[in-house]
């Protein structure tokens, strides 16, 4: 009986936690969910963005799924104080978590939704694989007198191993993104994609985009794409970029995967302090990231596709939570899923 550990969060998060649990549980009633704080929930009950025990919890389960953490209250300009980040990072850090998974493939339902013509759209399905634990976010950072530094540090072997995943997810192509016209991280970056590429993977088209250039082509024609392969940063970027070609952040699934113990699902939005406990957050990017879970965490494709197929088909019937310009509120969505399931 696999053991799910929830990490709901703060915000929209323990909302759209619920949701999820309740969609996964219907689809596969074999899961237990062991349910612990985590981000500014954890802050203030414990004064730390995961606890040991959290973490340890975490560890001994089978895959984790996370709502999402932040919000104004617990941000600051001090260097030193608790962040509710700081979770999230140690959790992809102390699991070996280096590859994301962020799969946009709009829902026919929904492409009146995306604020890009239908015709750009239609037929796209992309993977962007971003590397995770590595870069900017991960390097050594701090203030002197008069300026602050964050530092962007890859290893040949972080580039290798991110680089594989993304050759064997592709189809036909992958595009590598980097900035190697001015960055020595990403003209290292670039030569180590290029060897793994011609010494294992020489069967699958490469190519190289800058930056800047594969911003503008992710809206001019989405469809170029097959896999983006990049590093943690561009890769943060671009995909909340990309989530504008599904109508909605708060459809984004994603999938962290890499260490020998358990991966972690979550949905790419935020934790929406705006809308907080009103009870219209959207909740089909976390229960897509449900199906992230079954299909990558458990190995149950079946389940999988049977949570993404009844979200197609709520959606279908016209469910329309407010960020895609309805009404639904997360209760109603929730059941427009489980009707489809069920």
């Amino acid at each position: 009986m696999p053991t799910i550990a929830l990490l709901p969060g703060d915000g929209i998060g323990p909302e759209v936690a619920a949701a999820a649990q309740r969609a996964l549980q219907a689809v596969a009633d074999d899961l237990t969910f062991e349910t612990h704080l985590v981000g500014g929930a954890s802050i203030d009950a414990h004064g730390t963005a995961i606890t040991e025990e959290a973490m340890a919890a975490v560890k001994a389960s089978d895959a984790v799924l996370l709502g999402a953490v932040g919000g104004p209250q617990w941000d600051s300009n001090d260097p030193a104080a608790v962040r509710p980040e700081q979770g999230l990072f140690r959790l992809r850090a102390d699991l070996g978590l280096y590859a994301n998974l962020r799969p946009i493939r709009p829902i026919r339902a929904l492409y009146d939704a995306s604020p890009l013509k239908r015709e750009r759209i239609e037929d796209v399905d992309m993977l962007i694989v971003r590397e995770l634990t590595g870069g900017l976010y991960y390097g050594d950072r701090g203030r002197n007198h008069d300026g602050a530094y964050d530092t962007c540090v890859y290893s040949v072997a972080e580039i290798e191993r991110i680089t594989r995943t993304a050759f064997r997810a592709a189809n036909s192509r992958v595009t590598s993104v980097d900035k190697a016209n001015v960055l020595e991280t990403s003209r290292l970056w670039r030569e180590t994609v290029n060897r793994v590429h011609a010494e294992e993977y020489p069967n699958i088209e490469l190519e190289h985009q800058l930056v800047d250039a594969a911003a503008m082509r992710l809206i001019a024609s989405p469809r170029h794409f097959d896999v983006i392969l990049t590093e943690n940063m561009f890769g943060d970027i671009l995909s909340d970029e990309a989530s504008m070609l599904t109508g909605s952040l708060g459809m984004l699934p994603t999938a962290s995967l890499g260490g020998d113990g358990p991966s972690l699902f979550e949905p790419v939005h935020g934790t929406a302090p705006d809308i907080a406990g009103q009870g219209i957050a959207n909740p089909l990017g976390m229960i897509l990231s449900g199906a992230l879970l079954l299909r990558h965490g458990l190995g149950r494709e079946a389940e999988a596709a049977a949570l993404e197929s009844a979200v197609d088909r709520a959606l279908e019937a016209g469910i329309r939570p407010p960020d895609l310009g309805g009404t639904a509120t997360t209760a109603e969505t929730t059941e427009a899923v489980l009707k489809e399931i069920k």
